[in-house]
This record gives C-alpha cells, structure tokens and sequence, in this order.
C-alpha cells in the first residue's frame, strides 16, 4: 500500500428500494462518503446489493442512478482502483461497469493480501453450510440459460417488476435485533473449510447480512459484516496496519 492511503470497503447500498425518493437520498449520502474518502483512498471494494436490482441487456442498462455512476467515473479517472462483487439483488452485472468504468467485476470470492494481511472477501451469501435451497437457486438464476430467458423480457417488464418487488422491501424498516452468536456458525465453518484447505486469513470481510459486526472468531482471525446503507451508513476501512467499522455521518 502507498503511504498514508486506506483501502475501503462497502456493502448492500441497495439503490433503487424501496422508493425513488428514498433511493435518492441515500444516493446523496454515498455519493458524499465517496467523496470524503476519495482524498486518501487507494483501492474501493463495493462487496455486493450495491443494487436492489440491476440486469444488463444487450442495449440497455436500468435508468437511475447517474450520480452514483459518475462519481465512480471520476474515483477511476483519479486513479482509485474499484472492485465490484455480485450480490444476490445484483448478481447479473455483465461488463457496462468494466467497459465504462475499469470495475473490477468479481464473482463469488477474492483473496488479497495487503501490507502482510490477508483477507477474504465474499458478499456473503450461499457460503457455509445450510441454506441449500437459496445456494441451488443462485445457480439457477445465474445459469446462461436464466439470463438468457429474462433478456428476451422487454425492459419494461422485467425492471417493471424488479422494481415493484423493490417497493416492497423490508429494509426501511430498522432492524432493532441484538446479534447473536450462534449466528456465528456458518462462518465458523468457513474458516475451518479454508484452514483445511492450508489458507488462513485475518479478516473474513463480507456484507449480506445487513448488521454490522466486528468479531474475533479464533486466533488473530476477525469475521466482519459490513452492514447496510438503509439504516446503518457502516463500512470497513484498512489503515494499512488494522481494520475498523466506521459509520458515516452526513
């Protein structure tokens, strides 16, 4: 890492749910943290649901959004380099964001290391065990054939729906539940899956599960969710030496 620069990382954004005006707003607060951390930041992960929902056709892209999307084209015209993670609400991102504006498009996980720490970065879902009916879906929705049948939809209809499904979300609505920790497990069985594999990281780093949590989950091994942008405005920065949860404040 260059000196006095900071890797950043940012997850379920959600744009669109669950009305236009309420999209707009928070489309202000990002665009404003981007913008705060523009001066200092080396490399941005957007870890998925960056969308609630996103479909690339052959011509067309879903309108909206277009301040949010020139300010990536300035971050990447200013030399920041920018990853994008499919989530489950935008899994079928295809190469706009890489053509237009040199994402970094990642599909299920990415290990990196960075001044001697490792990380695993994954949006988080269909990972560890259970949740095989959810883990089969995903593979149905990302089949070429899926993609396939859903472009033959006129846009008006397929993001006619998406959008009406959008409208519907239960984000706006605070989630005031303590975490708990046995929901801990699926993760725990991760890092057993990846030690066994010979691989060991310091920082599981995942978004998904929209509660922000930084928790030691064995030796020098932190699992941390980076929350949601609806209630919480949270996300991770790397200093270079540690990594911390950080809200921010408009």
């Amino acid at each position: 890492m260059n000196h006095n620069k900071k890797i950043y990382f940012a997850s379920d954004f959600h744009l669109g749910a669950p009305s236009y005006d309420l999209s707009r707003e928070r489309e202000r607060r990002i665009i404003a943290w981007l913008d705060f951390i523009k001066h200092d930041a080396q490399e941005i992960f957007l870890m998925g649901d960056v969308f609630d929902f996103w479909f690339e056709y052959a011509t067309v892209v879903p309108k909206g959004y277009i301040r949010f999307l020139g300010k990536l084209a300035e971050l990447n015209d200013a030399g920041i380099k920018l990853y994008f993670f499919k989530g489950n609400h935008d899994m079928w991102v295809f190469n706009y964001f890489k053509k237009e504006f040199n994402l970094n498009i990642v599909s299920d996980e990415l290990e990196i290391e960075r001044n001697g720490k490792k990380f695993f970065l994954h949006h988080g879902d269909g990972i560890g065990k259970g949740d095989k009916g959810y883990k089969l879906l995903k593979k149905v929705f990302r089949s070429k054939f899926c993609q396939f049948i859903f472009a033959w939809a006129h846009p008006n209809l397929g993001v006619g729906l998406a959008n009406y499904w959008s409208s519907k979300s239960k984000l706006a609505k605070r989630n005031e539940r303590k975490f708990e920790a046995e929901e801990l497990d699926w993760v725990t069985s991760l890092q057993e899956t990846l030690n066994n594999q010979g691989k060991h990281f310091d920082y599981l780093i995942m978004g998904h599960r929209h509660y922000p949590i930084d928790v030691s989950i064995g030796e020098n091994v932190h699992y941390v969710n980076l929350g949601e942008w609806v209630n919480f405005n949270s996300y991770a920065v790397f200093d270079g030496q540690q990594l911390k949860l950080a809200y921010w404040q408009a």
